[in-house]
């Protein structure tokens, strides 16, 4: 999917998060620390860098500023730093993004995504087709079977996230961080309640699903009625 810079300091953090990134698809490079970050980002050109900010030689703050005087590559911002003020500071100095810790990786790969969309640098079909259900993501607009689907910004953005990984169970987490940036914290509810909204608009119940299933304990698997 796309060639990642990883930078992270905590070696098992590290480990752990280019294997599951690798598992999502993606090319990734690791390192530790800032200085062979900024070489990396250079020699590498990676399509995304993602960008730990406690490092052990410099603050992540002063090599993003370093990198935006040298390189216009995408960076996603991963911290544990959740003021407001910060990440207001991040964004001014040309971070493109941002995700807390914890988080996962399906999370992480969905805003690689959304930065990559923004700076043109994705094939990515904007018009995804699952059964007869049609989304277009440069109009916005949806259908089924033909039939035109108004939907509020969130429910859209959430069968968008569902549909990127159709066939696949997506956990209410993944889902919090992902459509409502809340990766740490938030209620089920939330994800409950938008659901019931886009079944209704979808012309199917909880009881009766056709596109939308919910497992229990686990998250929601969409998928085309001929393959529930």
């Amino acid at each position: 999917m796309a060639h990642l810079l990883l930078v992270e300091d905590d070696a098992a953090i590290r480990t752990a998060l280019t294997r599951a990134l690798r598992e999502q698809g993606h090319v990734v490079s690791a390192v530790g620390s800032g200085m062979p970050a900024l070489s990396a980002a250079v020699e590498q050109k990676p399509d995304v860098v993602l960008l730990d900010l406690g490092l052990p030689d410099i603050d992540g703050a002063d090599v993003l500023s370093m990198l935006r005087a040298v390189s216009e590559v995408p960076v996603i911002v991963a911290t544990a730093r959740d003021d407001e003020t910060e990440m207001v500071r991040l964004l001014d100095l040309g971070a493109d993004d941002y995700v807390i810790k914890p988080f996962t990786a399906a999370q992480l790969t969905a805003r690689v995504r959304a930065v990559m969309r923004r700076s043109g640098k994705t094939d990515e079909d904007p018009v995804i087709t699952v059964g007869g259900l049609v989304i277009d993501t440069r109009s916005y607009e949806v259908t089924v079977d033909g039939r035109p689907v108004e939907l509020a910004r969130k429910e859209f953005e959430l069968l968008l996230a569902l549909a990127r990984r159709a066939g696949e169970v997506v956990t209410k987490r993944d889902l919090l961080g992902e459509v409502w940036q809340l990766a740490w914290g938030g209620s089920d509810r939330t994800v409950d309640v938008h659901l019931s909204w886009l079944r209704r608009k979808l012309g199917e119940t909880a009881a009766e699903p056709r596109y939308l299933h919910s497992v229990r304990g686990v998250g929601v698997r969409l998928v085309a009625p001929s393959e529930s």
